[in-house]
C-alpha cells in the first residue's frame, strides 16, 4: 500500500506546515463592525485543534471600498490586537495562521463601503444591485499599495502567510476576465494589459512580504461562463504569478456575481436564504428568480481535479488544490496526483476535527457534509454554520428543503 503524504510537512516559501491540509478562505460572515468577533476566534481555535496544517481567516478588504458584507474583516491597524489574539490561539494549537486579502470590486453597495463600488470597468451590477465606477488609471498605484500595506499589517497581527484573492470575479479577477473588463486604456484589451493591475499588486505585496512571509494566491482556472477566462489564458496567468514570486497558487474557479454554483456546486436553498433576508423587497425578488438567477451545478468529489491536473502538467511552482474535498480516500488521490496541498472549507465547517479523524480513522474517514448548502445560504444574513451543529431549531420548512436538496444531490452521486 503506497504511503499518504497527507500526514508530512510541506514548506509554502519560508513557511513549513505540519501538514498538507489548510482551511480555506471560506467566508464565516464573523466580523461585524468588520472587526474580528469571540466567534470568529473561537472556530479558527477549534480547526487548529482539529489538526488542520494552516487555517486560513477569510476575506479581508484591502480598504473600505473593498467590502461586500458588513461582516467582513477591513484591514486596519485597530483590527491588529484582535487578530493577533487569534493567531496566539491557532499558533498555541500547533497550526499556522493565513489571512485572505482582496478586494470585492464592484461587488458592493454604497451602504457597506462607503461610495460608489469600484471596479476593473463602469457599469451596473445586478448583483448589488448598484451602479459602479471604472477605477481611474492614476487610483490603481495607491490600490495596490493597500495589498501592501495589509501584507505588513497581517504580519504585525502574527499571520505567517497572505492569501491573494485574484479569483472569483472580485477585483483582479475583474481586471483579468475579458467580461469585466471593458477598459480602453492600457489595462485592458490584451491579456498582457489586463494582467497590469495584478502584476502591480503583486509587486508590492511581494515587497511588503519579504523574506518571512509565504504569499498564496487563489486564482479562477476558468469563470465558468461564456466569454470569461478560461484554461488557456488562466495558464498564462498562473506562469506569470510564478515570476512574480509567489510561493504557492491556490486553484479554483467562477465568479460569485455571475456562477456562483461554479465555484461552491450543488444547489441554493433559495428558500433558507430568502429566510434570513431582512430587505423585504430584496427577500421576495430572490425568492421569484433566484432559481434563475443561481443554477444549479450538481456537486462531485473533487470537482475542480480534471483542470487543476492541466495545471500541475505545466507549473512547476506548489500548486494547492480545493473544491470538493470530504473524504480521506479523494485528499490522498488528490496528493498522490503531485499537489502539494489540499484546501477544505464546507467538511470543515461540518467538523472543525475532520483532519484529526482522517488521522485516525484512516482511508473510511468521511466528513458528514450532505452538500446542502445551507451554510452558504445562511451566510449572506448571518454567518457561516452547519444545520447540523445549530443551537436553535429550524422551522419545519426549512428542514423539508434542505432533507429535499440533500435527497437530490444523493442522486446526483449515484
Amino acid at each position: 500500500m503506497k504511503e499518504s503524504k497527507l500526514f508530512t510537512p510541506v514548506t509554502l516559501g519560508p513557511l513549513t506546515l505540519r501538514n498538507r491540509t489548510i482551511r480555506s478562505a471560506a467566508f464565516e460572515s464573523m466580523c461585524p463592525g468588520n472587526k474580528p468577533s469571540q466567534e470568529l476566534f473561537d472556530y479558527h481555535r477549534s480547526v487548529a485543534a482539529g489538526g488542520v496544517g494552516m487555517t486560513t481567516v477569510a476575506y479581508a478588504a484591502v480598504t473600505r471600498s473593498g467590502l461586500s458584507f458588513d461582516r467582513q474583516l477591513w484591514m486596519r491597524p485597530e483590527i491588529v490586537p484582535g487578530l493577533r489574539e487569534l493567531t496566539d490561539a491557532v499558533h498555541a494549537e500547533g497550526a499556522a495562521a493565513s489571512i485572505q486579502l482582496g478586494h470585492c470590486g464592484n461587488m458592493s453597495h454604497k451602504s457597506i463601503c462607503g461610495c460608489m463600488p469600484v471596479g476593473a470597468s463602469t457599469g451596473f451590477n445586478l448583483y448589488s444591485p448598484t451602479f459602479v465606477r471604472g477605477l481611474r488609471a492614476d487610483e490603481l498605484p495607491e490600490m495596490a499599495r493597500a495589498y501592501g500595506r495589509s501584507v505588513n499589517l497581517a504580519r504585525e497581527a502574527g499571520f505567517d502567510a497572505v492569501e491573494i484573492h485574484a479569483g472569483h470575479g472580485y477585483l483582479i479577477s475583474q481586471f483579468l476576465s475579458p467580461s469585466t473588463n471593458h477598459r480602453k486604456d492600457e489595462y485592458g484589451g490584451s491579456l498582457e494589459n489586463r494582467m497590469r493591475f495584478m502584476d502591480m499588486v503583486m509587486d508590492e505585496v511581494m515587497k511588503a512580504a519579504g523574506q518571512d512571509m509565504a504569499v498564496l494566491v487563489k486564482m479562477n482556472m476558468r469563470d465558468g461562463f461564456r466569454g470569461g477566462m478560461e484554461l488557456d489564458e488562466s495558464l498564462q496567468v498562473a506562469k506569470r504569478l510564478e515570476q512574480s514570486g509567489a510561493h504557492a497558487l491556490v486553484l479554483s474557479g467562477g465568479f460569485v456575481s455571475k456562477a456562483p454554483m461554479y465555484v461552491m456546486r450543488g444547489e441554493m436553498p433559495i428558500r433558507t436564504m430568502t429566510h434570513y433576508m431582512t430587505c423585504w423587497w430584496l427577500k421576495y425578488g430572490v425568492r421569484m428568480v433566484g432559481k434563475y438567477m443561481i443554477p444549479t451545478v450538481p456537486f462531485k468529489e473533487a470537482y475542480f481535479l480534471e483542470d487543476a491536473l492541466r495545471f500541475r502538467k505545466e507549473i512547476k511552482m506548489p500548486l494547492i488544490y480545493v473544491g470538493g474535498l470530504v473524504a480521506r480516500k479523494k485528499v490522498d488521490e488528490v496528493l498522490d496526483c503531485g499537489f502539494e496541498a489540499v484546501q477544505m472549507g464546507r467538511a470543515l465547517l461540518n467538523d472543525p476535527a475532520f483532519v484529526n479523524h482522517m488521522r485516525e480513522e484512516g482511508e473510511n474517514a468521511r466528513c458528514n457534509c450532505h452538500h446542502s448548502n445551507y451554510c452558504i445560504a445562511r451566510m449572506y444574513s448571518i454567518d457561516m454554520a452547519c444545520h447540523q451543529h445549530l443551537k436553535e431549531e429550524l422551522p419545519s420548512c426549512l428542514k423539508k428543503e434542505i432533507a429535499e436538496i440533500e435527497q437530490r444531490q444523493a442522486t446526483y452521486g449515484e
